[in-house]
């Protein structure tokens, strides 16, 4: 049985095995009107006439609210067991090509060869590595609508279908599949994923309360636990077996948000931070006590039948080891002594206990012990003892260290002026600070900087921002002190608009210590100051802020100081919102190339620049696949660096198979090695980027017409979308806007992008790039159209930016419906507004789909990925009748009619169609 046969067998099964439990628990009525919902919803798409749509109307009428739930239910589990089925299919398709040699795009084995067939050697490879810093960030953005308890639900099946696949190869390979005791097996195997399915089905879909910052936590930690720490270590395995030499550098290392990211979300605060850090070193340091022990075990050398190293025989005599068993066992000896070491280490680090002597004042330090034991084995002992679990763990411990995950520190600029403004004043240096001019406002904090005293007055009573904001900074100079300089690095200012908005922040850390001596001196700062450029005017303005910062006397120097790399985060999400999708992604571009040259031939050069990507989910936040997006970077703006955020749901469907995890984090170091070591043409042709141009400008004009301008847009928004009930939903601790209200300007861009998902328009992957093409072609004559559409063809085939862009914005076409959307469009009450809102978007949808087909030359949405389009098709039997009912509770729910039950089916509905379309936020 192929792969794609394995995955029509376990859908199949998966689907039999819920329609019988639903049966069986629920009754024949809820399973005939689910199998005729199905039935119907799927002929709607065929070419021939039916009255399937009438039967679909006649089925929901028929059900009591309290059935219309349990139908609600039931599709959305089908929709979270085809997510299991395809994605232990993508699993085994990378363990098959692993296994046979393939090679992939995204896998190392494939870049190595590329790299080797470029000229490029392992040394050089391996240098690079060596200078690398490629980083996941796991953020808290509220985007995954599943509970904990139902992915874990789900795990657990996907292991009996593995235990499954195993039992019927084992039959095979003993030549007995049809031996009782097979059969015996997989009827248990049957009996026991029934089991989990009625667990799913009598589990509660939904959260009843909201997520607190120490939930999310712990929720992203469970990563940590079946992926990450499991599998980065055996990327760097894979890594020195190629290159033929160790990997000394942590080049691969997992940063975090959750804990440190206060910027609109006022749950979070110190304790927050503190409580992050010790639960994130709680798990490492198990970790790490779990392969000592599993060490002790292997390693019972007994030094009468094998020599070791005079490091080694030293390491066994300070062990605490008393156990007359291991006298003549120096390597358990060892293993024990460093274990309790670790113990002791990790408890100083959790309690905030006084150090002790026995505790590791610093990973390096774990590691040299580790060394000790590793070079003797080398020397006296056969190479596989060393090349196992110890050689793992050393990889863990320089790629976690004590601290498991960098956290980043991130808050809004506004905030910050709020507290300097305060500081200022109680001072009496400057009493009105917030309506100073940005040249003013620079001269008094560049002051502040260079003076020793500091701002803080002893004993005066502060506000309750400023004194969060300030126990912010002090806490995270107490946690650099206990975990290292790496467990905190990056702090990161949203809406950055100024110069003045980075100086804030080093005065910040200047009151709190984090800033050494003054700005003229030899100061150095233990966190970097990261702006996060998210608007299309912070985009454009990115490169004179950072070129006029680093003109300031002594900010070149400090930063050198402190590491000589400055991190630039650029936000996705909120340009795409304020510009649409194609203004975006080419300001995006724009930003990019104009900072690489700041800090190459500019006011920053000698700094290694490191570009953060604050990319979300779905198209519109930035999303898409991360191999195609890193090569899609314009050239020299990689250079072996980059940090990407990875949210909500993505890190779900990414990171919840350690298989597949392996593989997305594969994907990150491949592309960052091609992106930043094969040579590329780094002059794109004029006529690309002047086109590229103005096909934004066009596109930027025609999406903010719609959004901004037309007149009662954001009522449209407000009642044909579900964002007035998703408002409502308990997805994460942050509100889904900044300010009370829904105007679009304050409302975030995660629950903007939901929104339009939900009701299968998904308007900003795609809106704008049709009348961008149109107006291209209109102006230009028959002899110049050609002309156009040939350059288009071009881009799209030479250009890799443009190439994927288009592919992009092809994926979310392929998810929006324009039938689906219409019904939702009902919900607006005033039917001129309707009309004419939903005829723009319609008409812009058509000139989108015209602008693929002449670029792409398909006229199949999906034509380069048939396999996702499978996966669409299959999904839509399930994911139409979520819609249609998600409609009639809404409208019961605004009209006020709607009880307690019935708001539950929007909210599980909601869910459903997330997990359908795999995609909210």
């Amino acid at each position: 049985m192929n792969n794609v046969e394995q995955l029509n067998a376990e859908v199949a099964l998966l689907r039999s095995m819920l329609s019988a439990v639903i049966k069986e628990q629920e009754g024949d009525r809820i399973y005939k009107a689910i199998d005729g919902l199905r039935e119907y919803s799927g002929t709607l798409y065929s070419k021939e006439p039916s009255d399937s749509e009438e039967r679909i109307s006649q089925i929901l009428h028929d059900l009591s609210d309290d059935e219309i739930n349990r139908v609600l239910r039931a599709l959305a589990y089908f929709s979270h067991l085809e997510n299991l089925a395809e994605d232990r299919y993508h699993a085994h398709e990378i363990q098959l090509e692993d296994r046979m040699g393939d090679l992939r795009n995204g896998s190392i084995k494939l870049t190595i060869e590329r790299l080797h067939a470029a000229g490029i050697d392992n040394q050089k490879i391996h240098n690079a590595l060596e200078l690398a810093f490629i980083s996941p960030i796991l953020t808290a953005h509220p985007t995954e609508v599943q509970r904990k308890s139902i992915l874990d639900a789900v795990r657990e099946i996907g292991n009996l279908l593995t235990e499954r696949k195993q039992m019927r190869l084992q039959a095979y390979i003993a030549a007995v599949d049809s031996d009782v005791l097979l059969e015996e097996q997989l009827e248990q195997n049957e009996q026991q994923i029934k089991a989990r399915i009625i667990q799913l089905w009598h589990t509660r879909l939904l959260r009843r309360s909201t997520l607190t910052v120490a939930d999310e936590v712990e929720n992203v930690l469970s990563y940590y636990e079946f992926t990450f720490v499991g599998e980065i270590p055996k990327i760097y395995a894979q890594l020195e077996k190629v290159l033929g030499k160790e990997v000394s550098s942590a080049f691969l290392r997992m940063g975090q948000w959750i804990g440190g990211d206060r910027d609109g979300n006022p749950n979070v605060d110190a304790n927050c931070l503190e409580y992050a850090m010790r639960s994130q070193a709680h798990l490492i340091g198990q970790h790490y006590l779990k392969e000592i022990s599993l060490l002790v075990r292997e390693l019972s050398l007994s030094d009468f039948l094998v020599n070791v190293s005079d490091e080694l025989k030293k390491l066994s005599q300070n062990s605490s080891d008393e156990n007359p068993h291991r006298i003549n066992e120096p390597y358990r000896r060892a293993l024990v002594g460093i274990a309790d070491r670790i113990s002791v280490t990790f408890n100083v680090l959790e309690n905030n206990g006084d150090p002790s002597k026995l505790a590791y004042s610093t990973p390096k330090d774990l590691i040299a012990d580790l060394q000790i034991i590793k070079d003797s084995l080398a020397t006296y002992s056969p190479q596989a003892l060393a090349d196992q679990r110890l050689n793992t763990l050393i990889r863990s411990v320089r790629a976690f260290g004590f601290h498991l995950a960098t956290i980043d520190l991130r808050q809004g600029s506004d905030k910050h002026q709020e507290v300097i403004t305060e500081l200022l004043k109680v001072a009496q240096i400057e009493s009105n600070y917030v309506n100073l001019s940005e040249e003013q406002k620079r001269s008094v904090l560049i002051k502040a900087l260079e003076d020793v005293r500091p701002l803080l007055i002893a004993g005066y009573d502060y506000s309750d921002l400023a004194n969060s904001e300030l126990a912010i900074f002090s806490t995270a100079k107490r946690l650099l002190g206990l975990y290292g300089g790496e467990s905190i690095r990056h702090y990161i200012i949203s809406h950055t608009e100024s110069v003045s908005d980075l100086l804030e922040v080093l005065v910040l850390q200047k009151e709190t210590g984090i800033l050494a001596g003054t700005l003229t001196s030899d100061s150095q700062a233990q966190i970097l100051v990261s702006p996060l450029f998210e608007t299309i005017e912070d985009l454009r303005n990115s490169t004179s802020i950072m070129e006029e910062f680093y003109k300031i006397p002594g900010i070149s120097d400090l930063v050198k100081r402190s590491g000589a790399q400055q991190d630039i985060v650029l936000g996705y999400s909120d340009s795409n919102k304020d510009g649409g999708i194609v203004t975006s992604n080419w300001e995006l571009y724009c930003a990019e190339v104009a900072l690489s040259k700041v800090f190459t031939h500019g006011a920053a050069q000698g700094i290694q620049l490191r570009l953060a990507h604050g990319r979300g989910g779905t198209v519109g936040r930035g999303g898409g696949p991360s191999y195609d997006a890193i090569l899609a970077q314009p050239a020299g703006t990689v250079s072996g660096q980059i940090r990407l955020t990875e949210q909500g749901e993505m890190i779900s469907s990414k990171y919840s198979n350690p298989q597949l995890g392996r593989h997305n984090l594969e994907i990150l170091v491949a592309a960052t090695l091609e992106s930043s070591l094969l040579p590329k043409n780094k002059e794109i042709p004029h006529d690309f980027l002047e086109a590229a141009n103005l096909l934004s400008i066009i596109s930027m004009s025609s999406y903010r017409e719609l959004v901004y301008e037309t007149e009662g847009f954001s009522e449209y928004f407000s009642s044909a979308t579900p964002i007035q009930e998703i408002a409502t939903l308990n997805l994460g601790s942050r509100p889904s806007a900044r300010k009370q209200g829904m105007a679009i300007e304050d409302l975030r861009a995660i629950p903007w992008g939901f929104s339009w998902a939900q009701c299968r328009l998904t308007l900003p992957g795609w809106y704008g790039l049709g009348s961008g093409v149109a107006e291209l072609l209109e102006q230009s004559n028959a002899d110049e159209k050609l002309a156009v559409t040939i350059l288009l063809k071009r881009m799209y085939v030479e250009w890799p930016f443009f190439n994927t862009l288009i592919s992009n914005i092809d994926m979310v076409m392929s998810k929006s419906d324009l039938s689906i959307a219409a019904i939702y469009s009902q919900l607006v009450e005033d039917p001129q507004l309707r009309e004419h809102i939903f005829s723009m978007i319609k008409a812009e949808w058509n000139k989108t789909t015209q602008a693929l087909e002449l670029i792409t030359g398909n006229k199949r949405r999906l034509a380069n990925a048939p396999q996702l389009a499978d996966s669409i098709k299959r999904r839509m039997p399930y994911i139409y009748p979520l819609h249609r009912l998600q409609v009639e509770l809404i409208k019961k729910s605004r009209q006020g009619i709607a009880d307690e039950s019935a708001q539950r089916g929007i909210h599980i509905a909601i869910n459903g169609i997330a997990a359908g379309l795999r995609n909210t936020g």
